[in-house]
């Protein structure tokens, strides 16, 4: 029994085999998507590991104020050194961030079990195209923390295949003639793309390695723009940027930074709640001109509110993504507080991350030795292809392809779904596994 899994840094995924193909499994009622988010809760007995919530049941108990601590983004730690620290999850609990991980596909891997009725030993994962940018050693590293964290809940066979290839696969399964696709996923952690030969035909064919005519990306996506709109809008009521007093009629110092990029950071927020940096940060209130900013920010720490911080400013950024304007309420920190936010501010926030995708998009296609012209179809998948601009863009580099897209959030697991029928009921031939 084997399974195909799509490990998210927002949402995932796990498909197992169906009468006629793949199957996702319904991870919560009526979704077979899941956010990959946990929540440690402060209080409760330990089973298997600290008491936990998954998936949206994880983020309701964070909104509704349940004592304890949400993690995301944990896919964005891998090939750092934080994957081996152990972080404090409440309650006087502490867990290293592999076992986090681990925790997480240990659920995903018991309801795809519950469902198909049998224990499921191999597993086909997907991967970003880098999961480290210039940096093959810890990308390398990063696969194999990936892989140990699969095999320590149970999984004996382990294989990798890149994101971007497994969704080219779900748009092969549409198409009725031989299209050369330039698939865009862009998820929350990494912008992958490839560029590969799909039609009826070759998708008879189990070694697809020749299809492949190249793999590119960078690692910024959906949660580099959540970061981008945060620091330009919300934590700008925070002091992020603001001036500090005059001294000696010297012209006026800019607030240190560092605390706001901490608490735009999913993985670092909870590192500004610590005793000796709360106590730092109270004591820099000379620091600021405007001392209301020093009032908020230290209301954040004191209450831990940074994670909501975050949370308003994704869901900002998705008020936005298709044009418009959205008012940030903050009312949480101080009544009748809120920021608004203009779609031209999003824009200007993460241009030059969009920047850096088209231009990774063109990289793609000229190393496969093909010009813009020359791709047929434009594959749009992944959760942050819905901000529109961002789509445009990258549609405008490449004029004469057909634009299609699957579903946002499935056809990544779709496709694996799809590679992992082939590769573990062909054998090793199947060659084109990452």
């Amino acid at each position: 029994m084997y399974c195909a899994i799509d490990f998210g840094t927002s949402n995932s995924a796990i498909g197992i085999p169906a009468e006629g193909g793949m199957r996702l499994v319904e991870l919560e009622p009526g979704q077979r998507t899941m956010p990959t988010a946990v929540f440690y809760f402060t209080e409760g007995r330990d089973h298997d590991g600290p008491p936990r919530a998954f998936g949206r049941a994880a983020q309701a108990a964070y909104v509704e104020g349940v004592d304890g601590r949400l993690m995301r983004s944990m896919k964005s730690i891998l090939g750092s050194s934080l994957v081996d620290q152990t972080t404090d999850v409440g309650g006087g609990r502490g867990v290293k961030y592999i076992d986090i991980i681990a925790g997480y596909l240990r659920h995903l891997k018991t309801l795809a079990e519950r469902e198909a009725g049998h224990p499921i030993r191999q597993a086909m994962m997907g991967r970003p195209v880098f999961f480290v940018d210039d940096d093959p050693a810890r990308d390398a590293q990063a696969q194999a923390t990936l892989e140990v964290a699969a095999r320590s809940v149970g999984f004996e066979d382990v294989h990798f295949q890149y994101e971007p290839l497994a969704a080219a696969f779900d748009f092969e399964s549409r198409v009725t003639s031989e299209r050369l696709v330039l698939v865009a996923d862009i998820g929350g952690g990494t912008s992958d793309f490839s560029v590969v030969r799909v039609g009826p035909e070759r998708a008879r064919h189990l070694d697809r390695r020749a299809d492949i005519l190249a793999n590119h990306g960078v690692h910024v996506a959906g949660t580099d723009f959540d970061r981008r709109v945060e620091l330009a809008s919300i934590l700008r009521e925070f002091g992020y940027g603001a001036l500090g007093p005059s001294v000696n009629g010297a012209p006026p110092k800019e607030v240190p930074s560092t605390v706001y990029f901490d608490l735009a950071t999913w993985h670092l927020i909870n590192t500004v709640y610590t005793p000796q940096r709360a106590a730092e940060l109270r004591n820099m209130r000379s620091f600021y001109g405007n001392l209301v900013h020093h009032k908020r920010l230290m209301t954040v720490v004191s209450e831990r509110l940074g994670h909501e911080l975050a949370s308003r400013a994704e869901d900002a950024k998705i008020a936005v993504a298709q044009g418009g304007d959205t008012a940030i309420d903050l009312g949480v920190v101080e009544n009748r507080l809120t920021v608004m936010l203009t779609e031209q501010q999003a824009v200007d926030a993460i241009e030059a991350d969009i920047g850096r995708i088209v231009s990774a998009a063109r990289e793609t296609v000229a190393q496969a030795g093909l010009q813009p012209g020359d791709i047929d179809a434009l594959y749009f998948t992944g959760g942050s292809t819905g901000l529109r601009l961002l789509a445009e863009r990258i549609a405008g580099a490449f004029p004469s392809a057909e634009i299609a897209r699957g579903d946002r959030f499935a056809s990544v697991a779709t496709g694996l779904g799809l590679h992992a029928a082939r590769w573990f009921s062909g054998g090793a031939d199947a060659g084109s596994a990452a």
